[in-house]
């Protein structure tokens, strides 16, 4: 018995084929198959309704003549799955028994997963612009965001078949520079001196540049020319600068490691300070770019959005008056590298919410530049995201008002975790419960922020975040360890093959079984979309659906067939959990 892997694409693809060759049907006849209400079946096919509202047929008469035709093509083995029509015109499938239990049987594995998923990218060139810290700062609690959601939508893009890029594209080159370089040589500061601490003393520096600034006005012409300076290539701020951003990469590996950040390449704006020219000059060539009061700018007056209260819209500005490139010249750069040099087919871009404006204008900028020049144009995604908020619903901080430093905040994942592992297995040894608490804090930090929906903000609570209730990290964690647990009383490897099963009987095994088969769904609604929330719940439900299997069907049974079957079911389950976490950046435990 063959069944498909991802039953909907599979029934989407054999509909539109039948169809084909069905009278009534032309080539614009589009299924719409996805997952239906249980009441009514598995899957259902919604297309039809619409296509006969179009051509004005009667779309149950529609419905019985393709069912009509999938039963008599052979595609559809009645004792596989039944087709029926409910309302005015949906075609409903449901999968039999048998269909559920040999899914189980044929995909096992996370490799058989990853072989299946990975038709949902199909060897598409994927650049993914993330985590793109600033240089010469602090990583806080913003910066936990685009690591945490980047790093998962990554996970995800190569597990369904991304031929990806992690392209770590740091802001190096910024206006920022400027400041720290007048203030740096203000104070004779030598950045070889600063130790192990140096990029505090870095964002201290900056920050107390900023302040002189606000005091002196008179310094920021100095600032600027010293930005001038160094976009223009100036040894000794080149010098400076190259020292202030190997101090930042220094820093950042150290969080990308505990972080489990995997980047490919790291080009930061600074790689592009030679070929902004082109941008001017070929924007400017097709009259798309525009001198306005020194600066040079795109306009987009159809946007009205841009205009905010003023008569005209904002425009996209590309150079500043100095003559000095911007993130905008950068950015328009970056894109047309990684289609010429990358072959992006599509790129992924990670920041917060407050960035929509900037990448609406990049976004239309590229796609007026790139028709006019006849370059290929790829897909291009802004995923953003809300703020991290405290239980005052104002943004997340220290009780001073600062922003919390992100190293600080994994410190104190560990060492909240530290004492819940304590009080719940003092027995264990030191080792092993600092081993756990290091997945359960720094998984439940990510898992907190993956599980909501990302562009929304969310309330950060230690309670709820390190509970063992709910949708959190430890629950899901845990369901895990038990599961390994179940395996270690039988004697019994989860990964190796069980003999002498009997197919499913009882609610609760059809129940999880059909929930098992979901991961599929989960994973091509995460990726479709690039929302890791919808894969944060669907590994939920389906713990929720072990639980009620595990407290129906009891596992340790007299029965050897019964007893394989439920064991075959615990381990499948074990095995979606453990990828789904592993995509999510969260590594799974042996024993908790």
């Amino acid at each position: 018995m063959k069944v498909w892997f991802n039953p909907s694409k599979a029934i989407e693809s054999e509909l539109t084929a039948i169809a084909a060759q069905t009278e009534g049907f032309g080539p614009d006849f589009v299924p719409g198959v996805r997952p239906a209400d249980p009441k009514f079946g598995d899957y259902q096919a919604n297309g039809v309704l619409g296509y006969a509202k179009r051509n004005q047929a009667n779309p149950r008469e529609l419905a019985q003549r393709l069912i009509d035709a999938a039963i008599a093509s052979g595609r559809f083995a009645p004792d596989l799955v039944t087709l029926s029509i409910a309302g005015p015109g949906f075609i409903n499938f449901k999968l039999s028994n048998a269909f559920i239990w040999q899914w189980q049987l044929d995909f096992s594995k996370t490799e058989d997963y990853r072989s299946g998923a990975k038709e949902l990218k199909n060897g598409r060139k994927v650049v993914i612009d993330y985590p793109s810290a600033n240089t010469a700062k602090q990583a806080h609690i913003g910066h936990l965001r685009p690591m945490v959601i980047g790093q998962a939508i990554a996970r995800l893009l190569d597990f369904c078949g991304a031929d990806l890029t992690r392209d770590n594209h740091i802001g190096d080159w910024g206006t920022n520079f400027g400041t720290l370089i007048m203030k740096i040589k203000r104070d004779g500061i030598d950045l070889s001196q600063l130790g192990d601490d140096a990029l505090v003393t870095l964002d201290q520096l900056y920050k107390d540049g900023s302040a002189l600034e606000t005091e002196q006005p008179e310094l920021r012409d100095i600032s600027r020319n010293e930005l001038v300076l160094l976009q223009n290539g100036d040894s000794d701020n080149t010098a400076i600068w190259e020292q202030i951003v190997e101090i930042s990469k220094v820093a950042f590996d150290k969080l990308f490691v505990q972080m489990g950040v995997e980047v490919d390449i790291t080009l930061g704006e600074s790689f592009y300070r030679d070929k902004v020219e082109r941008i001017y000059q070929e924007l400017t060539e097709i009259g798309l770019a525009e001198e306005s009061d020194g600066a040079l700018v795109v306009w987009h007056d159809e946007v009205k959005k841009f205009a905010r209260d003023n008569e005209r819209p904002y425009p996209f500005n590309i150079r500043k008056s100095d003559g000095a490139s911007n993130y905008a010249s950068t950015d328009l750069a970056t894109v047309l590298y990684r289609v010429e040099e990358l072959k992006a087919e599509e790129i992924v871009y990670l920041t917060d919410a407050r960035q929509q404006d900037h990448f609406q204008q990049l976004f239309l900028t590229t796609e007026k530049w790139f028709k006019s020049k006849r370059y290929p144009l790829p897909e291009m995604n802004h995923v953003f995201w809300g703020t991290i908020l405290g239980s005052d619903k104002k943004p997340f901080k220290t009780k001073s008002g600062e922003s919390i430093k992100l190293q600080e905040l994994l410190d104190e994942a560990r060492s909240r975790a530290f004492d819940v592992v304590t009080e719940k297995n003092p027995e264990l040894d030191e080792t092993e419960r600092r081993n756990i608490a290091e997945s359960i804090g720094i998984g439940a930090i990510k898992y907190a922020d993956l599980s909501s929906n990302r562009t929304q903000d969310y309330i950060f609570s230690w309670d709820r975040l390190l509970s063992f209730d709910g949708n959190t990290a430890p629950y899901l964690l845990y369901a895990v360890a038990r599961i390994n647990s179940i395996f270690r009383k039988v004697g019994v490897d989860p990964e190796a093959t069980i003999e002498g099963a009997s197919p499913i009987e009882t609610e609760a095994e059809q129940v999880l079984a059909r929930k098992l088969m979901g991961f599929v769904t989960a994973l091509e609604l995460t990726v479709n979309d690039l929302r890791p929330h919808f894969l944060c719940t669907y590994l939920y439900e389906l713990t929720s659906a072990y639980s009620s299997f595990y407290n129906a069907d009891k596992v340790m049974v007299d029965d050897a067939p019964v007893k394989a079957r439920r064991l075959i079911l615990c381990a499948r389950t074990r095995t979606v959990l453990k990828t789904g976490l592993e995509l999510l950046g969260i590594q799974p435990l042996e024993r908790m």
